[in-house]
């Protein structure tokens, strides 16, 4: 039975009321979720001038002990590097200056000889884009008073938060939204399941739920399987033996044009769940945002169903 996709007549009222409830949100909490992240990150900077000598002391030795401060070292430059920008200035493979980024260490498949030529490379780059105006002291070679260096900090945990922006912005209001669904269901007698035990999907006991899951599906076209991540997985009270849980992506967004462009992620996901374990496998969305007509009528199409999170009460629509 559709709870929200078969009723068109009122996307329009619930589109308007999504759209206030995130900017509500967006408003109040997203400058304190970028400030959080602004403190840490200074801190995790003042650190990085300190391993460098205040960006005075950048060689192979360095990178290779601490590749985790490449980022710090790309808002640094006069401008600040883009990591494909990079990889082309200092010649590069780019499988070395990705790890880095991603994983704060080294690829370990490369020689070490492969990989102190790289490092030396992208520290002569660093070293020769420097930003003197947020970096004074490099201008004439004294070292820096503390005030100088918090400002130089601040400068770049900023330029390193604003480069991860809607990141930060996203990560918290998934937070927000998990933390919604956990109370509402916790207000119905649900049993949240710890996070890392042995439980999957299939031998949850009723009045259960758990975040982040995978989910084993057959990849569509090749069959292969597959660890689909799920948001938040349900499984009702009345459920008997043998039935599959409740499956639900929290899905928020902050403008129309981005969920356009990626929702047939979505679709890709329930076809998967469907070949797997059939038409009767229930996979909605949970959403909070700028989510039109358009993005509404193709997941509708796709026999896929929602809850707004302004109307959260829906859930129990769902057998819940």
């Amino acid at each position: 039975m559709a709870v929200n996709r078969d009723k068109p007549d009122r996307w329009k009222a619930d589109i308007e009321q999504s759209v206030d409830m995130y900017n509500n949100w967006f408003t109040r909490f997203a400058p304190e979720a970028y400030r959080t992240t602004r403190f840490q990150t200074t801190i995790d900077v003042k650190a990085t001038l300190e391993a460098t000598e205040n960006l005075t002391d950048i060689d192979v030795e360095l990178l290779r002990a601490n590749p985790s401060i490449l980022p710090t070292l790309r808002m640094a430059t006069c401008p600040p590097l883009a990591v494909d920008r990079l990889i082309g200035l200092a010649g590069v493979p780019a499988n070395l200056v990705k790890v880095m980024e991603k994983d704060g260490k080294l690829p370990p498949r490369m020689s070490r000889q492969e990989v102190d030529s790289a490092l030396g490379k992208v520290a002569a780059i660093i070293q020769k884009m420097a930003d003197k105006d947020i970096l004074v002291w490099l201008e004439w070679g004294d070292a820096p008073s503390e005030q100088e260096r918090h400002r130089a900090a601040t400068i770049l945990a900023d330029r390193l938060c604003g480069a991860v922006a809607n990141p930060i912005i996203r990560n918290a209001q998934e937070k927000r939204q998990l933390d919604a669904i956990a109370a509402w269901l916790e207000n119905r007698g649900y049993a949240n399941l710890p996070a890392g035990g042995q439980r999957s999907y299939d031998n949850m006991e009723p009045g259960t739920f758990s975040f982040r899951m995978n989910v084993p599906a057959k990849q569509e076209g090749t069959g292969r399987q597959v660890n689909t991540p799920v948001d938040a997985v349900i499984m009702p009270k009345a459920a008997r033996l043998g039935d599959l849980p409740l499956l639900v992506e929290a899905k928020s967004a902050g403008d129309f044009a981005n969920v356009n462009k990626r929702r047939k992620e979505e679709a890709a996901k329930m076809s998967q769940l469907r070949q797997s374990y059939g038409e009767d496998v229930r996979y909605i969305l949970f959403l909070c945002g700028y989510f039109d007509s358009g993005y509404l009528g193709y997941e509708a199409a796709e026999g896929i169903d929602w809850v707004w999170e302004h109307r959260i009460e829906d859930l129990g629509e769902f057998g819940l």
